[in-house]
């Protein structure tokens, strides 16, 4: 794990403190100031905010006079949760409800050993889920940024992001597939058009290659997608509805299928197909399907893909409820999941709410 530490002049009298109790614990990236020389906090906050947002640390620490101004600038940064906690108790409520990624404390209040205590009550508390993962994705689809990453790298291991498409285009195509006057024609072009948006953005770091073409004008450099294509899986049915979205887009991806329902009364999911490309351990992986309700079904997709070699799987999902994330993360940790709304919770039937209904349903008109 990398922590991030940032200081003021007026939190400089706590920083020895703060790196000294990430000795065998954690990396530190030192983002200043480093004497005690005056400085402005915005500037340091920044540093440290944006170093958690590009994935270079984990988690941050600021320092000024209270805490407060850190604070402030460091939530201006997408992804960012950051408060300062001055004591104890809001220390350990802030990550186990807030689920804090940087701990801001006053060096004009706070003595070293208390600064201590509030480290540890922060650093060692774990982030509860549930319903306060419910709250913290409405406050990310709040952000202006078109992807708000939810979680990212925890605990010092690779873990998996939860990513929010907050985009006006998604949001409002949801608004559509939620309607239950939404007949079966449009339900099945907005949900490509959702998917399409989606992967638009998911894929924008794909490794690319230089390569020489010649225009009608002259040659010239270009630049095509390294490696091979990536495999579409949609999980049978419904995620049939959402493989021309991402086809549109990456036309030569490969496509796997894996047959799976949900058993009425117990709500497991049973496997009765799968087949995928035979090179399925070379590609990205997107695991698609419209609803992640209890999660069953797509962690047990994961796991056959996994069986069968493949390495690297995203979970792609047009509306989510808790239950169905924390059972994906639960099993398979390392996996990205990106979807487009993040729901209340599940009814007694395993639907969510408030959902769309049944998605497999809604895309080919049966019931």
């Amino acid at each position: 794990m990398i922590v991030a530490i940032g200081c003021d002049h007026g939190g400089f009298p706590l920083k020895s403190a703060v790196t000294s109790f990430f000795e065998g614990k954690a990396e530190v990236l030192d983002c200043g100031v480093f004497r005690g020389e005056q400085s402005d906090y915005p500037d340091i906050a920044l540093k440290v905010a944006r170093a958690i947002s590009k994935g270079e640390a984990d988690r941050g620490v600021l320092l000024c006079g209270r805490g407060i101004g850190m604070a402030i600038a460091a939530n201006k940064i997408g992804g960012i949760r950051a408060a300062a906690c001055n004591d104890v108790e809001s220390a350990r409520l802030g990550k186990a409800h807030n689920n804090l990624n940087i701990l801001c404390m006053g060096g004009r209040v706070l003595p070293p050993e208390n600064a201590r205590a509030i480290l540890s009550a922060w650093f060692d508390t774990p982030f509860e889920g549930g319903r306060h993962l419910v709250r913290i994705n409405k406050i990310a689809a709040a952000e202006s940024s078109t992807l708000s990453v939810v979680s990212a790298k925890e605990e010092g291991r690779e873990e998996g992001r939860v990513v929010i498409f907050n985009h006006p285009l998604v949001q409002h195509k949801i608004g559509i597939i939620r309607d239950k006057n939404t007949n079966v024609k449009e339900f099945r072009e907005m949900a490509q058009e959702i998917t399409g948006l989606m992967v638009y953005e998911i894929t924008r770091n794909l490794p690319l290659v230089d390569v020489e073409v010649e225009t009608p004008v002259a040659p010239t450099t270009a630049r095509t997608l390294a490696g091979k294509t990536p495999a579409v899986v949609p999980i049978l049915r419904a995620g049939l509805g959402m493989v021309d979205g991402l086809l549109q887009l990456i036309p030569n991806a490969k496509v796997g299928h894996i047959g799976l329902y949900r058993n009425p009364d117990t709500l497991e999911p049973v496997e009765y197909y799968c087949k995928l490309p035979s090179d399925i351990e070379e590609r990205d992986i997107f695991v698609v399907d419209p609803m992640l309700a209890t999660g069953g079904s797509a962690a047990a997709a994961i796991s056959l893909i996994k069986k069968r070699g493949g390495r690297k799987v995203s979970l792609v999902c047009l509306i989510a409820a808790p239950e169905g994330i924390n059972k994906v993360r639960e099993n398979h940790p390392e996996t990205d999941i990106f979807i487009a709304a993040l729901d209340s919770r599940l009814n007694d039937h395993g639907y969510i709410v408030p959902g769309l209904g049944d998605a497999g349903d809604r895309l080919f008109g049966t019931k």
